[in-house]
């Protein structure tokens, strides 16, 4: 936390001399980008209407599916059309070292509800130079349970098609997979990325996903796998919590999520470097991260707000449903930014070429 701050503090001066320091009265247009479906639909009820209602602007919301790829084809056209894109810790922390972010005036932030100074009411490491957290979201396996009479409840189960046959559902990247070969392959989750960072654990991790390669299909946006389990294309598939709650508690579908060798991680917004309508842009941030719309989120989606001020704010009913509930954290593992930072250009070359072999 300590390094954003000296940061912020040079951010809210670039941010003054640019102008960007005062309020302003105009209504504008924010184009906001996000993942879409259960997702975005909670950001809408709990940032976007709220905002339209309090300044008159409009929100245009697009839907991306991650990445830096378009943020740095903008910036380095000089056409950068995003004001606003939610985005995951280590393409934040990318982002922010290739200079294709803009640097925020993170001070600025409010205190929560309670009176606690920002700086002590955001979870730690959930605001950065670059970006300010909203969510704590986790990437865990879910089942029909229709097609188990005894359903899995493992990370092992999930690779393990002689006990429970049938087609799994992946997201077409290595992040989370590789995590969840290792765990799989009896590595504890502390020592996982000890042994991701070594040449013998990639080749272990890749091993582990050969025993499923053909039995797998692949997935690129977040509503997808809610939709390949409900289809039954598969019969049981990775997926992000709050699209399966959405799916499970909301459209009634039968699933049941494994939480054991869940990867955690937090998404969070940033500004594309040269971004227009920039005051607006760090309102609307400053606005959708404080203590009441971040529990609000949560009566949408079942993703933890990172300020400590909102838990208590988060209705009742829902607490179970966390990430974070201790019945869901008994063998967690929080994704590593600085791994995927690191190593995730040449894993993400290595997985291809393995998809493609």
């Amino acid at each position: 936390m300590n390094h954003l701050l000296k940061s912020a503090g040079v951010a809210a001066l670039a941010f003054a001399t640019l102008g960007y320091a005062g309020t302003s009265s105009a209504a504008e247009t924010l184009t906001i980008v996000s993942w879409g479906g259960a997702y975005t639909k909670s950001q809408v009820e709990a940032y976007h209407k709220p905002w339209i209602e309090k300044t008159g602007d409009t929100i245009n919301s697009e839907d991306y599916n991650g990445g830096l790829a378009e943020i740095r084809a903008q910036v380095e056209a000089g056409n950068v059309t995003w004001n606003l894109v939610d985005v995951e810790l280590s393409d934040a922390v990318r982002g922010c070292d290739e200079g294709i972010l803009e640097v925020l005036p993170t001070e600025d932030l409010p205190a929560g509800d309670d009176g606690t100074p920002a700086a002590e009411d955001f979870i730690a490491g959930t605001v950065h130079e670059c970006a300010v957290g909203t969510i704590v979201w986790s990437t865990v396996y879910a089942y029909d349970t229709t097609k188990f009479k005894d359903g899995p409840t493992t990370i092992a189960d999930f690779f393990d098609l002689e006990k429970f046959p049938g087609k799994r559902g992946m997201r077409k990247a290595p992040k989370a997979n590789l995590e969840f070969a290792l765990m799989a392959d009896g590595v504890p989750s502390g020592e996982v990325y000890d042994v991701l960072a070594t040449p013998e654990g990639v080749e272990r991790a890749f091993k582990k996903l050969d025993t499923i390669k053909n039995d797998t299909i692949w997935w690129e946006a977040g509503a997808q796998p809610p939709q390949l389990l409900a289809d039954g294309e598969v019969v049981m598939t990775t997926a992000y919590n709050g699209r399966l709650f959405n799916a499970i508690a909301n459209e009634k579908k039968p699933f049941e999520i494994v939480w054991d060798g869940q990867v955690w991680d937090i998404d969070l917004w940033v500004i594309p470097k040269g971004a227009p309508k920039m005051e607006q842009s760090w309102e609307f941030i400053k606005f959708s991260t404080d203590t009441q719309r971040l529990a609000d989120q949560a009566k949408w989606i079942s993703y933890g707000p990172v300020r400590k001020s909102s838990f208590d704010k988060v209705l009742p009913d829902m607490q179970p449903h966390m990430p974070t509930a201790p019945a869901n954290f008994k063998n967690p593992l929080q994704n590593d930014f600085e791994f995927w930072a690191d190593y995730g250009d040449e894993l993400n070359e290595r997985f291809n070429a393995w998809l493609a072999s």
